[in-house]
């Protein structure tokens, strides 16, 4: 019966009802220090029910009764501030309209309102406080002990909303600033600082700790993400700052830290007022959309709101996937999704003549490396360079102002010859700057996490099927930064470049990968003794450390810090001509396109990595 909504309306009027009455009676009596002479008593007992009548049907025309009490709210107080005080402007209308043989008092006509309100409003906080009390006892029988990183907004408003959550119970807050030590929020007492995680832990029997800390910068987050995790305790976050302030989730949508979370670096901030001159009502293409780089690229360039947005791929299946993506999150945007071949000279000057495009992102590659390294070397020369090839003299032929090309740190020194062609690729960009009004641009980075091939969703399923978890080498060391980082970056370069520039990213600090996988271990709950880590040995092709920069070249700076401007080795157009006859007429197989590879790039080393090299174990993992 207490659930009927339709009960639940009568008590609520039925209760106002009696309010408004002893509201009435009870402003006489105030105003008559509780003595009545007969005369006003008469008076009450004649105006009440008139009284009732009139303020119970201004409080349902007022919407009082559609709140639900046990969330009775600011708004719900307005909405009875604003009834009582028409419902009193009628009454003392009327009752001087009635002409009453004694008048009613100008006080009780003042105080009655103020007792309704009173009344009726403590009446609904009163109520949804009981509730709430009831909540927080059965969440504090019922909850997981859990302790929370932060005592500022954040946290505050996330202990406010698991006050009513019968998952998790919060036993303390921890946080650096010393003036709020020893103090409590919203009865959470504030234990101290991140020094005394261990004791709290032990102390309050929490095995799992929050982190709200969304705003901070991201290595407060890794100091203490590591802290945790080396705690043993089971890490949880809050979502990020950006998220937060998007809308997207709220503050209570918690979920478990990933090791992104603590791969993670600084926002990168953008020169939005020139990217938007650059792409702005303005046709942008790029190739390769349909892979990790491209099509984050394509979702950062679609911020910008292009007039057209050409997806140019190979895979029918990846750039339908692309077309329904940009379909629902960016349904005003208009786009071109191109099938096609980067080698296809032909139809790329079908596409960029009909299209337009003022600016070009040329994504498309091969970049496995061990893939590359045996039986397909031909195949990365041709796709990688002439592929490159073909897409620059098509921008030169049809006025494309700006060519950015995506490359790789492992073009730095190549020891394989994936990296070796992407060198190539740089230099053939290099040699035909100038020929034509388009300007070439080379923009070079480290592994992205969650890209196609990235170690970190191999490390997960092999702990999802208990191990072990396998790395190449115990000294093997890679760079890391975000996909949406990485494509920030590369519209940036393309901003800012002027022609012939080889820009390489900051990529922060280079990350053991062997810790890498300890740290991937310890946030999915596990211990080293549980998951083990094997080592399998250096594929072909694969170095120890990836380097950015190559041992004759030195770099200059940008106005945005973390980019910087590589000056390398330069070749002119002949040489070019003369590299693109070769792999157009000679012969591509494996070891003729080494040995040519030898002869191009001098750089090249691929013996480099034998000397610690070690017999490949089946289901190895190849870093990306």
């Amino acid at each position: 019966m207490k659930n009927n909504p339709q009960i639940r309306l009568l008590l609520a009027i039925t209760h106002d009802a009696l309010v408004s009455a002893i509201a009435w009676i009870s402003a006489f009596l105030l105003r008559f220090n509780f003595s009545l002479p007969p005369e006003l008593s008469s008076l009450i007992w004649q105006t009440t029910p008139w009284v009732v009548l009139v303020q119970s049907l201004v409080f349902w025309r007022m919407a009082l009764y559609r709140g639900v009490w046990r969330f009775a709210s600011i708004s719900d107080l307005k909405r009875i501030l604003m009834a009582t005080g028409l419902a009193g402007l009628i009454v003392a209308a009327g009752l001087l309209m009635l002409r009453l043989p004694s008048p009613v008092s100008r006080a009780v006509l003042v105080l009655d309102p103020i007792l309704l309100i009173l009344m009726m409003g403590g009446s609904r906080f009163a109520y949804r406080a009981w509730k709430e009390h009831h909540l927080i006892r059965f969440s504090q029988l019922q909850g997981e002990p859990v302790l929370v990183i932060g005592a500022g907004e954040a946290a505050i408003a996330l202990v406010k909303e698991l006050e009513r959550s019968p998952q998790w119970r919060v036993v303390g807050l921890l946080d650096d600033k010393e003036n709020l030590h020893g103090f409590q929020i919203h009865g959470v007492p504030v234990l101290g600082s991140l020094e005394v995680l261990n004791r709290a832990a032990n102390a309050m029997l929490a095995k799992h700790v929050i982190i709200a800390m969304p705003s901070a910068t991201h290595q407060a987050r890794q100091r203490v993400m590591r802290a945790c995790t080396e705690a043993e305790l089971n890490v949880l976050t809050v979502p990020s700052f950006e998220d937060l302030m998007s809308g997207k989730v709220s503050i209570s949508s918690i979920r478990k830290v990933e090791v992104e979370d603590l791969l993670g670096r600084e926002p990168v901030q953008l020169d939005d007022a020139g990217l938007h001159a650059l792409i702005e009502h303005r046709v942008a293409m790029v190739t390769g959309a349909g892979g990790s780089i491209g099509s984050e690229l394509s979702r950062q360039i679609a911020k910008f709101q292009p007039s057209l947005l050409v997806l140019f791929e190979i895979g029918e299946f990846a750039l339908y996937q692309l077309e329904q993506e940009f379909a629902q999150a960016f349904p005003s945007l208009r786009l071109a999704c191109v099938v096609g071949d980067v080698k296809d000279r032909r139809r790329l000057d079908d596409v960029i003549s009909h299209y337009l495009p003022v600016v070009v992102f040329h994504a498309a590659a091969y970049k496995h490396v061990p893939m590359m390294e045996n039986g397909n070397a031909g195949e990365a020369l041709r796709n990688n360079v002439l592929g490159t090839y073909c897409v620059a003299e098509s921008c030169i032929v049809h006025g494309v102002e700006k060519f950015v090309l995506i490359s790789t740190d492992k073009a730095v020194n190549p020891t394989n010859v994936m990296g070796t062609t992407k060198r190539l690729a740089e230099m053939v960009c290099q040699g035909l700057q100038g020929k034509g009004r388009t300007r070439f641009l080379m923009v070079r980075f480290g592994n992205v996490l969650g890209s196609s091939g990235s170690v970190i969703p191999k490390f997960r399923e092999q702990i999802a099927k208990g191990g072990p978890v396998t790395v190449t080498h115990p000294e093997i060391t890679r760079y890391f930064m975000s996909i949406p980082e990485a494509a920030q970056l590369v519209l940036q370069a393309g901003l800012m470049g002027q022609g012939g520039e080889i820009f390489v990213l900051d990529m922060g600090e280079s990350i053991k990968i062997v810790e890498l996988a300890r740290e991937m271990i310890r946030l999915s709950g596990f211990t080293e003794d549980e998951i083990k880590i094997t080592y399998s040995g250096l594929r072909p092709g694969e170095k120890l450390y990836e380097e950015l920069l190559a041992d004759d070249e030195h770099t200059l700076p940008t106005p945005h810090p973390k980019l910087r401007i590589a000056q390398a080795r330069k070749v002119d157009e002949a040489w070019v001509k003369n590299v693109v006859d070769w792999i157009e007429r000679g012969d591509l197989s494996e070891i003729n396109v080494k040995k040519k590879l030898l002869e191009w790039v001098s750089e090249y080393q691929p013996a480099l990595h034998q000397n610690v090299h070690l017999t490949a174990v089946p289901g190895a993992i190849t870093i990306h």
